[in-house]
């Protein structure tokens, strides 16, 4: 006779899955996450497979191609990110850390696309408020000046859900969140296998209906969407929205009808998130003026290129051991730079506190930004302030040498667009003089 299923143990913040139950995930260190799901008995017949007779196949060749319809949100920084816009059937996850914005960025978005589909006639938009009253969206619609006409549901059954999207087709629906979606017999809203079927039944309604859909996702204390992985893999698009500064920043980790790694800057104001047009400028609106140690860098995060500032300081340190303070950069580039600056400029660092920090908030692994690193320690130390139109980048070698990075030529437009006309750059860009060691760059920043 066939043993019954065995139940599995599975925490409900990462999805990580144990024969027992654990008082403390190994995965995500979560306490009293685990959760009990009992597997469902498969069914069997005559044969290897349970009598299950093979699906239709289609060749490849016989499969028609189709350009995906896209319906833009009405923000532009959002369609950069989403790469155009939103897809009809098309599945969105959003998550970000409680009260960032992602319930007010989506009600802005929901305001413009049920206008443009007012005008045209097309569905109307389905906002499905989980966590919130009724009333709590319609203050939060009046202080955003919402005035297209939503239809919104408190009802997070997902079969439901799924009903609405099938007789009305809108042409967005909106969940706040998926961690508030219930599937009928599995359970408290919130458990991996609710949030993990929820999520399946949502994509396939959309699917069907061609309504474009967005989730919004909670996430842990790391920063990640909670609920179970696959939640991720069922979805088209995963954003997130994340703070930095008095900015907000909508970056894609998925997309399957787009460039993944987009990046979109916004500012949180009284009207809502309003779009950032021009981050270079914002993010460089408080830089000092020729003070040592202070270089703008060009740098690309994503598939975006922004003009930031790498600060550096170095004093003498009190302690036997010297310090190295290194903020929004990988602190092992740094370690290299500086060991570069000591063997190949003879800069004598060993008995001073060096701190090197991007400002602005951000955190950028570029190793395009390993240059700019580098003359701002050497500037730092010198005394010497970079003259202010003066905008570098490259990575710097153990021999010294200035390497090419990704995306040179957009980090050079972006510069030069800027009102940088002083580029000290690798070698290989067309129209400028690029430097091949750091010795070079050091000439070349203070040359007379």
């Amino acid at each position: 006779m066939a043993k019954p299923p065995r139940s599995q143990y599975v925490c409900n913040s990462c999805g990580y899955r144990s024969p027992k139950p654990l008082g403390r995930c190994p995965n995500c260190q979560a306490w009293n996450s685990f959760e009990e799901e009992v597997p469902t008995a498969a069914t069997t017949g005559r044969g290897g497979y349970g009598g299950v007779t093979g699906g239709k196949l289609t060749p490849l060749s016989t499969v028609g191609r189709r350009e995906e319809p896209r319906t833009s949100t009405g923000i532009p920084e959002l369609d950069r990110v989403l790469g155009g816009g939103l897809v009809a059937g098309g599945v969105t996850l959003i998550g970000g850390e409680p009260g960032i914005g992602k319930s007010t960025l989506l009600l802005q978005v929901a305001d413009r696309v049920a206008a443009r589909s007012t005008e045209q006639g097309g569905g109307t938009v389905l906002y499905v408020a989980g966590e919130e009253s009724l009333e709590q969206i319609r203050l939060r619609a009046d202080r955003l000046g919402v005035t297209a006409e939503l239809q919104l549901t408190r009802d997070t059954r997902a079969e439901h859900i799924a009903a609405l999207m099938q007789e009305h087709k809108p042409a967005l629906c909106i969940v706040d969140s998926i961690q508030t979606v219930t599937v009928e017999g599995e359970g408290a809203a919130g458990g991996v296998a609710q949030v993990r079927d929820g999520t399946s039944m949502l994509t396939r309604a959309a699917k069907e209906t061609g309504t474009a859909t967005v989730l919004v996702g909670h996430v842990t204390k790391d920063g990640t969407v909670a609920g179970p992985k696959v939640m991720e893999h069922i979805v088209d698009t995963t954003v997130f929205l994340e703070s930095v500064g008095a900015f907000r920043l909508l970056r894609s980790v998925k997309n399957r009808f787009g460039q993944a790694g987009e990046l979109g800057v916004f500012e949180m104001r009284g009207e809502g998130l309003v779009a950032v047009e021009n981050p270079s400028a914002a993010f460089l609106a408080e830089r000092p003026v020729d003070v040592p140690g202070s270089v703008v860098a060009a740098t690309v995060d994503g598939q975006r290129p922004m003009l930031l500032e790498v600060q550096a300081l170095a004093s003498k340190t009190p302690y036997p051991n010297a310090r190295r303070v290194v903020v929004g950069l990988d602190p092992r580039r740094v370690d290299v730079v500086l060991a570069v600056l000591e063997r190949r400029l003879d800069l004598t660092l060993g008995g001073l506190d060096v701190y090197v920090n991007l400002a602005g908030g951000l955190k950028v692994p570029d190793p395009g930004l390993d240059l700019a690193v580098a003359l701002a320690v050497y500037s730092a130390v010198v005394g010497r302030a970079l003259p202010q139109n003066v905008a570098v980048f490259g990575e710097v070698g153990l021999a010294g040498e200035v390497r090419s990075t990704q995306m040179a030529l957009r980090r050079a437009e972006e510069a030069t667009r800027a009102g940088y006309n002083r580029l000290v750059v690798p070698p290989g860009l067309d129209g400028h003089a690029g430097i091949k060691s750091v010795e070079e760059a050091v000439s070349a920043v203070w040359r007379k």
